[in-house]
């Protein structure tokens, strides 16, 4: 009898959920600051077709057809969450002629200021500088530079970057960013704005060379709801990583200003 109680109670034992579940990973802890903040200093990039378009798409020809396949639109997944993006109906007429005519249309072709969230994906490195009362990102494209004020503050004016205010809540960066113009571009292809635009990011260290990054967009002028993007973003390692000077506005004069030139290019 005492055999039997013995395998019965072993027999339950390994029928037990707790026993059959396996133990959980401890969540990542990012290094801390000396403020005792999650260290999110470093060169980052994401690797992913969002700069193409945020909805997910198959390859296609590019919009200069003498490059050949040169510049054809690579297919991508997509980075939205819960469906397509939600346009009103006449706001997505309007990302369909921005598409129509991107060659003259996208901000990116006249090296303009790419925008929140667009220039955490394009893609180029950027770096995230910490500190106690800013977390500054510093962009390969245009020399772009991003400010974060973790003490809140108010805009002067509205902007291409938007103005960003910044917390804390335990592990996650909040960025929440307003006051944009209407000028930028979400991707290549023709998703756009309002100066409306609301964005919420949220920046997560999961992993010592891996962030998480995920954005919540409003806009009541042109969307039906808010909407979410999400992707990871990866450390850049090498040993000499470093944000590189990629001043862009000299092969956009042509494009801006050229129509001035008396004798025009051939």
């Amino acid at each position: 009898m005492i055999v039997l109680a013995i395998v019965a109670a072993g027999l339950l034992q390994a029928a037990s959920p707790s026993a059959q579940a396996p133990a959980q990973a401890p969540a990542y802890r990012a290094p801390r600051t000396k403020d005792g903040k999650p260290n999110l200093n470093g060169i980052w990039q994401a690797v992913n077709e969002a700069n193409w378009d945020l909805e997910g798409h198959s390859a296609a020809q590019g919009p200069v057809w003498q490059l050949g396949a040169a510049f054809s639109v690579p297919p991508g997944l997509g980075v939205v969450e819960g469906g397509p993006i939600p346009y009103k109906p006449e706001a997505l007429q309007k990302k369909k002629a921005n598409f129509a005519n991107r060659m003259s249309l996208d901000p990116e072709i006249k090296c303009y200021l790419p925008g929140v969230p667009r220039a955490i994906y394009m893609p180029y490195p950027f770096q995230i500088i910490q500190s106690t009362e800013y977390v500054m990102m510093s962009f390969e494209w245009a020399g772009g530079l991003r400010t974060v004020y973790m003490k809140k503050q108010q805009a002067p004016a509205d902007s291409w970057m938007g103005w960003s205010n910044g917390r804390w809540e335990g592990e996650t960066l909040v960025i929440d960013t307003t006051d944009f113009n209407d000028l930028s571009w979400f991707d290549r292809s023709g998703n756009y704005h309002s100066d409306a635009l609301h964005v919420v990011e949220r920046l997560t260290a999961v992993a010592p060379n891996h962030l998480n990054y995920e954005a919540t967009i409003e806009d009541p002028k042109v969307f039906t709801r808010p909407w979410k993007i999400s992707m990871p973003l990866y450390r850049r390692i090498e040993k000499n990583a470093q944000v590189l000077e990629y001043k862009c506005v000299e092969f956009a004069e042509d494009v801006v200003y050229g129509a001035l030139r008396k004798v025009p290019l051939k």
